[in-house]
């Protein structure tokens, strides 16, 4: 027999299909996915997840897998996919490479609370140790980044991981969890199964609320005379956005969302301060700074919203009700606690203030009249304008304009850096879930790949993915994968020929020693669009950006649009790093 008959004989047994009732592990593992109602999957394969390719041929009619061009690509757009639904983004990919090219998104959704589950690859289990080719201690590697990790080397427990494993993602707070699966595991042939020791976590334990501390939560607001109230992405992870919305049209009380809580309250709401932090209002951080009482619903006290932490409101009795007890104290240490998910705590404390009376309502919003008066004001001293410009391109001016041309309907997915921010800030969200970024990691190249998985989890939805020229660089290999499945991806990039939010700290804070920031050697992006057949549009001067924006969103494909921006335009207001928020540098 030659060498490749050997080889075809090897295989053939493992790769067949079986005419026992009795699975191999890699039917267990699909058959366990969409058992958890996964229709969709991105990946890349490898030899480590043949089997388990094998059986996603098998089963093509029910799960529907995505092939990127890099692991990255596949958890973002799985990330992409979860924060625009809700549900749990799958990725696979294998061993080795495979793996360690996806911990850049296992790390993001970690610090973003998405709630992923990574099926990964591994050689085989009589091999782990010897530094096999593409073996990687997948499970030691991923733990720090994840809410669990599992390397499973017995066959019968697969099925019971794999439930196990998207209850911990998507229960409590949410959260990656990663599977790392041997070779020979997919391949073993199982004729029972056995249940993984542990408890099992509860889906439903966010229901659960001290009614007696919403009671003193609710004395508390009250009785405030400058209250108000910082949420984040606690609220839309929960779907609170309606419940916030109920409770502030109750009490009239400010709020203020962080970068991951934009959209999770109506940004043209009357009582929006805007986004408050580093790059935030000037309206929200003054108001921060002089409040009486802040109820933090669903933060963490993050570094780019409170700047220096000691000074932090520092006038206010602080309230923290958030889904994770290490978060509370572990950044700034509240006056009072509760733990629950914001959309249990929030309709807990709409139900105690319908037993109040109007009159003790209407009392309370009276005593607050003065601190209206005084954010009114603020607001119309600095608010969040834009210079415009005749000859040249503001980055603001573009988000204006994509506002106006998508009536502000779009879902928006941005990299990271100045065009992030100017995105946040020049875009008004209407609904939760229509903002979609990296926050706590900041990662670049996240973008383009995390808005292929929101326009297929939301195909009725006009999806945009806002990138500058540098993070597009690092992922868009991905056009192809949208060109490949008829995916009418919308890619805007901010093009200034700098990394960009680098170059400006470079400007404020080093002399203006601009290391290593300059891209103006970069591609021609409307040929590479062409390129990957998708349609490439650019703009270069304001008269020409809006029919140049209208003619890309219309084009039922793939559209990727070169807008050339000012070059050195600074994102404004900012807090200098370490400063606290009444050091704002307005312009």
């Amino acid at each position: 027999m030659t060498e490749v008959a050997q080889a075809r004989a090897a295989v053939t047994p493992l790769a067949a299909p079986l005419s026992s009732a009795a699975p191999r592990g890699a039917e267990i593992i699909v058959r366990g996915l969409i058992r958890n109602g996964v229709d969709t999957i991105f990946g890349l394969p490898g030899g480590a997840v043949l089997h388990i390719y094998d059986e996603l041929w098998r089963f093509r009619d029910e799960i529907t897998h995505y092939l990127v061009r890099h692991e990255q690509g596949a958890v973002h757009a799985a990330e992409g996919y979860a924060r625009a639904t809700g549900k749990v983004g799958v990725a696979l990919v294998t061993s080795g490479p495979g793996a360690t090219n996806a911990v850049t998104g296992i790390a993001t959704a970690y610090m973003d609370s998405i709630p992923l589950v990574v099926i990964t690859g591994q050689v085989p289990t009589s091999t782990i140790g010897t530094d096999a080719f593409q073996e990687v201690d997948t499970f030691g590697m991923t733990l720090p980044i994840v809410k669990h990790s599992y390397l499973v080397k017995d066959v019968r427990m697969l099925d019971s991981v794999i439930d196990e494993a998207f209850r911990i993602a998507i229960s409590g707070k949410p959260g990656p969890v990663v599977i790392d699966i041997p070779k020979d595991v997919t391949a073993a042939v199982c004729d029972w199964t056995k249940a993984v020791g542990g408890d099992e976590p509860s889906a439903n334990s966010h229901q659960f609320v001290d009614h007696d501390r919403i009671g003193t939560v609710i004395e508390k607001l009250l009785a405030a005379e400058r209250p108000v109230l910082y949420v984040g992405g606690g609220i839309v992870t929960a779907d609170a956005a309606d419940d916030l919305t109920h409770l502030v049209d109750i009490l009239n009380v400010p709020v203020t969302p962080t970068l991951m809580g934009l959209g999770g309250f109506p940004s043209a709401h009357p009582a929006c301060l805007g986004m408050l932090g580093m790059h935030g209002t000037y309206t929200a951080n003054t108001a921060i700074s002089e409040c009486d009482l802040l109820l933090a619903i669903g933060v963490r006290f993050d570094d780019r919203v409170t700047g220096k932490i000691a000074t932090f409101a520092p006038n206010a009795e602080i309230i923290h009700i958030d889904i994770d007890p290490s978060n509370i104290g572990k950044n700034k240490q509240p006056h009072f606690s509760v733990v629950a998910d914001a959309r249990t705590a929030l309709r807990a404390i709409i139900e105690c203030l319908s037993e109040k009376g109007e009159g003790v309502i209407a009392a309370s919003i009276e005593r607050r009249e003065d601190w209206r008066r005084k954010i009114e004001g603020w607001k119309a001293a600095a608010p969040m304008n834009c210079e415009h410009s005749n000859d040249e391109i503001k980055p603001q001016a573009l988000i204006e304009a994509l506002h106006r041309v998508t009536g502000g309907d779009a879902i928006i997915v941005t990299d990271v850096g100045q065009h992030q921010m100017w995105a946040a800030q020049f875009y008004p969200f209407k609904y939760s879930r229509q903002w979609i970024t990296s926050g706590g990691l900041g990662t670049m190249g996240f973008g383009l790949p995390a808005a292929i998985g929101a326009q297929l989890a939301r195909p009725e939805a006009q999806v945009i993915a806002v990138v500058g020229d540098g993070g597009f660089q690092m992922t868009n290999q991905e056009i192809i994968t949208a060109i490949q499945y008829g995916i009418p991806l919308k890619v805007v990039i901010m093009n200034n020929g700098y990394l960009g939010m680098v170059r400006q700290w470079q400007e404020m804070f080093y002399d203006r020693a601009y290391s290593e920031v300059d891209l103006s050697i970069s591609p021609d992006f409307v040929k590479l669009a062409e390129a990957y057949g998708a349609l490439g549009l650019r703009a270069t001067r304001p008269a020409d950006l809006e029919g140049v924006l209208r003619e890309g969103l219309a084009h039922p494909g793939v559209t990727i649009f070169d807008i050339v921006v000012s070059k050195e335009e600074n994102v404004f207001p900012i807090i200098p790093p370490g400063q606290d928020s009444l050091r704002m540098i307005l312009k």
